[in-house]
């Protein structure tokens, strides 16, 4: 199993990223989003993989980031997405704007991508938010977001950002201690985006 590929950027395509490792040429099937981030040919990049083995192929699909990555892992294991379809939502949306679509059950936002049809997108939304919940031994709805010693009963955004972080694989506790310390008034999307973020 690949796990990343670092290397030169050779090629790319609004949906094909070609990464140059030791003197052999990965062509990576991704998302817009990511080939945008890459930037131009020539610099040196990292991509996040996926191996897909077919009867009658073999593809490498590679994502700027882990979160990307977990995005399109996500969809694939949905019935009727295959890989393409997932590429085509992630070219759409962001991992943020992912996270935060399944988590509120927003299944409109993804029947507006090319190629997905509205029946797809409320499986989609359905499969995944129940993915979510599954593994949790308390409903995100009731959880709690601690901050030291202090349990807060989180706000509507908190608790759809939960929702969301752990859309994007974290752990419940994970996501509690990414969004510790940040402001609830915040919208959700916002809350993400800076849970997100490096620490320093």
């Amino acid at each position: 199993m690949i796990y990343s590929l670092r290397g030169t950027l050779i090629h790319h395509e609004p949906n094909l990223a070609v990464i140059e490792c030791g003197g052999v040429g990965y062509a990576c099937r991704t998302s817009y989003n990511t080939v945008v981030s890459l930037g131009d040919t020539g610099k040196e990049v990292r991509v996040y993989t996926q191996m897909i083995v077919r009867e009658d192929s073999v593809e490498l699909f590679g994502f700027a980031t882990l979160q990307e990555l977990n995005c399109f892992r996500l969809l694939i294991s949905v019935k009727s997405i295959g890989p393409k379809a997932a590429t085509a939502i992630l070219s759409d949306m962001t991992p943020e704007q992912f996270a935060f679509y399944t988590a509120s059950g927003d299944s409109k936002a993804f029947s507006r991508v090319k190629g997905i049809g509205a029946k797809t997108a409320q499986r989609i939304v359905l499969e995944l938010k129940d993915k979510v919940g599954a593994g949790n031994a308390v409903p995100v709805s009731g959880a709690a977001i601690s901050s030291g010693a202090a349990a807060v009963v989180p706000s509507d955004s908190l608790s759809e950002a939960l929702e969301a972080l752990m859309v994007l694989g974290y752990s419940q506790s994970e996501a509690a201690a990414m969004l510790s310390g940040l402001d609830p008034a915040l919208p959700t999307q916002e809350l993400i985006k800076e849970a997100l973020k490096p620490k320093k």
